[in-house]
C-alpha cells in the first residue's frame, strides 16, 4: 500500500516528485508501483491460523473457538476508556503497545508490519529441516548454504559491536577511515566514490538510490537521510541539547571507542567536525525541506557548465555501481544538481570529515544493531531470508500457500471491484466521456492473488544463488558477501536489462513471502501477496465484517492508487495517457486538495512537526476510497447472504460479530481496519517517516474514520465530535 514497500516493512520504487506536483495534463507522470508487514511448524502448516490456535479452519467449532480466541486478542489491543468518538485510533489501538512481545525490529513495530515476524519464525522452521529433497531437491545445495549462514550468524559473537579487520580492509580500498588510518591521504578522497562503493553494499551513504520498476529498471536517486539512530533534520540539529544531537552523537562515539580511538577527547574532535559537516549539508538540505522536487526546480536556475560538471561526476556512480553501463542514465532521473553541486562544495571543505563520517555509517550499518543478545535469533533469521529472499520464496509458495485462500481473497476482490464500478458510475462530477475512460480502466485491471508467476524469470534469479559465497568460521566476511549479494539482486533487472524482456515485471511482483499489496500502474493491475494473508489482514474463520473491514480494505486501497493523482495519468492498457476532461479534472484538482489541507492540520507533538499534506495525498486518497469501497460490498454482501439463507438481517448479525465484543457488525468492520494500524513509534521513527509517503499511522486512523459518513453513523458520533467534524469530509471515490 505504498509506493515503497510496507514497511517496515520497504520498496523504493517511486519518484517523490510524482506526488508533490500538483496534477495537470503532462504525459511526464513516472511510472510507479504501489505498495503497502512463537510459530510452530504444525501451525504454519494448518494455513493462515494465527499462533494462538492450530487446526483451527476445519470445521465449525474450531472456527468458533478460533473467533473467540483472537477477539480477546483484539480486545486486549483497546483501550476501553476512550470513547470511539473523539479517539478511535485510542480506542481501538491504546493498548498495543503493551501487549506485543519484544522482538527486534529496524524500523517503527505495527500490527501489519509484525506479520514479518511470522514469516521469519516460519524460516526458521524451514531451516531446521533436516534436508530440503522433498519439497526443492533441485536446490539442496542452496539449502546448505542457507543453513550454513543461518548458523554461522547464530553462532557467532556479534552482541556488542566488535572491532572487524575485514570491515576496515574494505574502508581502506573505498576511501578510508583517517580517524584510525595512521596514513589517510585527503587528495585521494572522493566522497562520491566511497558513497557509490557503499551503495554495492546496499548502505546509506550521501546517495540514496532506488530504482524505476519499469524497463529497463534504471536507478533513480532521493534526498539523502543523515544520521544514525534517529535521523538528523535541519531542525533537530540546531544545538546540541536536542535529543537527535545527543543520540548521534552516542552512536559515533560508542563506534569509535570499539575501534581503538583515544582519548575521549580526540573523539569528541573527530565528532565535532562530523557535526559542522553534517549542518552544513543539512543547510542546504533546509532550503527544500528535503522534497525532491524542490531541489529540482533550484536545479533549473544554475548554469548548464554547472549541471555539465555534475553530470561528469556521476560517471563514476555508474561505473562503479552499476557496470559501468552509462545506458542506464536517464536525463529524467538523474541525481538533484542543486544539492550534489553544493554539497560537492562542503565535502571538499572537509574531507577528513566526510571520510570519517562514512566510515561510521559503514560500520553503523553492517552492524547487527541487537538491542540484547536475546534477538539473535531474530536477526539472523532475518539476514539469511532477506539475502536468499526468492530462495525462501520459492519454498514457502511450494510448502505451504493453500490455494483456499486464493478463492477466498478472489470473491473479495470481485465484490470490491463491484463497488469501484457503482462509484465510477454514479459520480456525479464525472462528465461522461471521463466516465466512460474510467470504467474502461476499471475492467480492465487485472489481479495477481500470491504472486506474480514467470517460472524462467524465477529460475534466473533462483540460479544467481551459486554467486553466493560461504566462508567457514568467519561471520564479518559472510555479512558483507550477503549484504552484496541482496544489493545485487535488487539491481538484477537493471544489471542484465539486455537480456530481458521490455515486458519484464518488477522484482517485487515475484515475491509471495512478503507482507504487501500492489497497483502497478505501468501494467494496470493490482497484487495481493501470499504473506499478507494473516492475521491482522486476513483469516479464513473470521466474519466476513471483519475480512472486509481488513483485506477487503486494503484491496480497495490498491484499485483507489489507479484513480489517485498518478494513476490518473494513466489509461486502462497502462499507457502514460491523461484521460480527463478539464472540466471534470479540475473537479478532481479540487477535491484532491481536500486531503491536503486535511492531513496537514495534524500536528506531530514529538517532533514539532505537521503531517505533509501533499507528500501523503495519494495514499490518504487510496486509503478514503478503499474503505468506502469495502464498506459498501461488505453490505451488498451481508444483504445477500441474509437473503439467500431466508434470514431476517438483525438475526444474521450474530454470525458476523466476534464473541466478547460488543460491536455490531458495521462496527467490527471499522474496528478491523482501525487495528491494521496499530502501532508504537519511537522519536526515531516519526523523523524517519517524514519523508514516507504514508501518513503516521495514528493521523493514518483520524484522518481515515472521520472522513467516512458511515463510521459516524455506526458509532453513533454526534457533529462536531473529533471523529464526525461538522466541517465537510473529503472525498473522490
Amino acid at each position: 500500500m505504498n509506493r515503497k514497500l510496507l514497511g517496515p516493512l520497504i520498496f523504493m520504487g517511486i519518484l517523490v516528485v510524482c506526488l508533490t506536483k500538483p496534477m495537470s495534463t503532462s504525459t511526464s507522470a513516472p511510472p510507479t508501483l504501489f505498495s503497502l508487514y512463537d510459530s510452530n511448524e504444525s501451525e504454519i502448516l494448518h494455513d493462515n491460523n494465527d499462533n494462538d490456535v492450530a487446526n483451527s479452519i476445519n470445521d465449525d467449532d474450531r472456527d468458533k473457538d478460533y473467533r473467540q480466541q483472537y477477539a480477546a486478542k483484539m480486545l486486549t489491543y483497546m483501550n476501553h476508556s476512550i470513547d470511539p468518538c473523539d479517539d478511535f485510533y485510542e480506542y481501538a489501538c491504546g493498548n498495543w503497545k503493551n501487549t506485543i512481545p519484544p522482538r527486534q525490529a529496524e524500523h517503527k513495530r505495527n500490527s501489519l508490519l509484525d506479520v514479518n515476524f511470522k514469516l521469519d519464525d516460519l524460516v526458521e522452521v524451514m531451516l531446521s529441516w533436516p534436508h530440503v529433497d522433498d519439497i526443492a531437491p533441485e536446490y539442496s545445495r542452496e539449502f546448505k548454504t542457507a543453513q550454513q549462514l543461518y548458523n554461522n550468524c547464530m553462532q557467532s559473537d556479534i552482541y556488542p559491536m566488535k572491532k572487524s579487520p575485514e570491515y576496515l580492509k574494505v574502508i581502506a580500498d573505498i576511501g578510508g577511515f583517517p580517524a584510525v588510518q595512521s596514513e589517510w591521504n585527503a587528495s585521494e578522497f572522493s566522497w562520491l566514490n566511497m558513497s557509490s562503493h557503499m551503495s554495492n553494499y546496499g548502505l546509506s551513504s550521501l546517495i540514496k538510490e532506488g530504482i524505476i520498476p519499469q524497463y529497463p529498471f534504471a536507478p533513480y536517486f532521493q534526498i539523502p537521510e543523515f544520521g544514525f539512530d534517529i535521523e538528523l533534520h535541519y531542525d533537530n540539529i540546531k544545538n546540541s541539547s536536542s535529543n537527535a544531537y545527543k543520540v548521534n552523537w552516542q552512536s559515533m562515539n560508542d563506534i569509535l571507542s570499539v575501534y581503538g580511538v583515544e582519548p575521549a577527547e580526540r573523539r569528541e574532535s573527530i565528532i565535532s567536525e562530523i557535526f559542522e559537516f553534517l549542518q552544513a549539508a543539512l543547510n542546504i538540505v533546509e532550503q527544500f525541506e528535503e522534497h525532491d522536487y524542490k531541489c529540482r526546480a533550484l536545479s533549473e536556475e544554475l548554469d548548464e557548465d554547472v549541471v555539465n560538471v555534475v553530470d561528469q561526476q556521476w560517471l563514476a556512480y555508474h561505473e562503479i555501481a552499476w557496470m559501468g553501463k552509462s545506458e542506464l542514465r536517464d536525463d529524467d532521473e538523474k541525481p538533484c544538481v542543486y544539492l550534489y553541486y553544493h554539497l560537492d562544495k562542503v565535502c571538499s571543505e572537509r574531507k577528513e570529515a566526510v571520510a570519517n563520517y562514512l566510515a561510521l555509517k559503514f560500520l553503523y550499518h553492517v552492524d547487527s544493531r541487537l538491542k540484547d543478545v536475546e534477538f539473535q535469533k531474530d536477526f539472523c533469521t532475518s539476514h539469511v531470508k532477506r539475502t536468499m529472499s526468492f530462495f525462501f520464496d520459492h519454498l514457502y509458495m511450494k510448502a505451504f500457500f493453500n490455494n483456499d485462500l486464493r478463492r477466498d481473497v478472489e470473491k473479495i476482490i470481485k465484490d470490491i471491484r463491484h463497488s469501484l464500478h457503482t462509484i465510477l458510475v454514479e459520480a456525479d462530477w464525472l462528465d461522461e466521456a471521463t466516465r466512460e475512460a474510467a470504467l474502461q480502466k476499471e475492467a480492465a485491471i487485472a489481479e495477481y492473488i500470491g504472486r506474480y508467476e514467470d517460472t524462467n524469470m524465477t529460475k534466473l534469479l533462483l540460479a544467481e544463488l551459486k554467486n553466493l559465497k560461504y566462508e567457514e568460521d568467519n561471520y564479518d566476511l559472510n555479512n558483507l558477501n550477503m549484504r552484496k549479494f541482496k544489493q545485487s539482486m535488487k539491481r538484477f533487472n537493471g544489471l542484465h536489462f539486455e537480456q530481458l524482456g521490455n515486458d519484464t515485471k518488477p522484482l517485487e511482483l515475484l515475491l509471495g513471502m512478503q507482507v504487501n499489496a500492489f497497483y502497478y500502474n505501468i501494467d494496470n493491475s493490482i497484487y495481493v501477496t501470499a504473506g499478507i494473508l494473516h492475521p491482522p489482514a486476513f483469516h479464513k474463520a473470521w466474519p466476513n465484517a471483519l475480512k472486509y473491514g481488513t483485506i477487503g480494505y486494503l484491496v480497495g486501497h490498491e484499485f483507489t492508487h489507479g484513480f489517485d493523482t498518478v494513476g490518473s495519468n494513466y489509461d486502462a492498457n497502462g499507457n502514460n495517457n491523461y484521460w480527463w476532461s478539464s472540466k471534470s479534472g479540475k473537479v478532481f484538482e479540487e477535491r484532491s486538495e481536500c486531503y491536503v489541507e486535511y492531513y496537514q492540520n495534524y500536528s506531530i507533538p514529538e517532533i514539532n512537526r505537521n503531517i505533509n499534506g501533499n507528500l501523503t495525498k495519494d495514499e490518504n486518497i487510496a486509503d478514503g476510497g478503499g474503505l468506502r469501497m469495502a464498506y459498501m460490498a461488505y453490505r451488498r454482501n451481508l444483504k445477500e447472504m441474509t437473503k439467500n439463507a431466508n434470514l431476517i438481517e438483525t438475526n444474521f448479525h450474530k454470525e458476523e460479530q466476534m464473541p466478547g465484543l460488543d460491536l455490531s457488525p458495521e462496527q467490527l468492520f471499522f474496528l478491523g481496519a482501525a487495528q491494521l494500524w496499530c502501532s508504537s513509534y519511537k522519536e526515531a521513527h516519526y523523523w524517519e517517516e517524514l519523508s514516507d509517503e504514508h501518513t503516521i499511522d495514528k493521523y493514518r486512523v483520524l484522518g481515515l474514520v472521520s472522513n467516512n459518513e458511515e463510521f459516524a453513523k455506526a458509532f453513533n458520533c454526534p457533529i462536531d465530535s473529533k471523529m464526525n467534524p461538522s466541517t465537510k469530509k473529503c472525498e473522490i471515490w
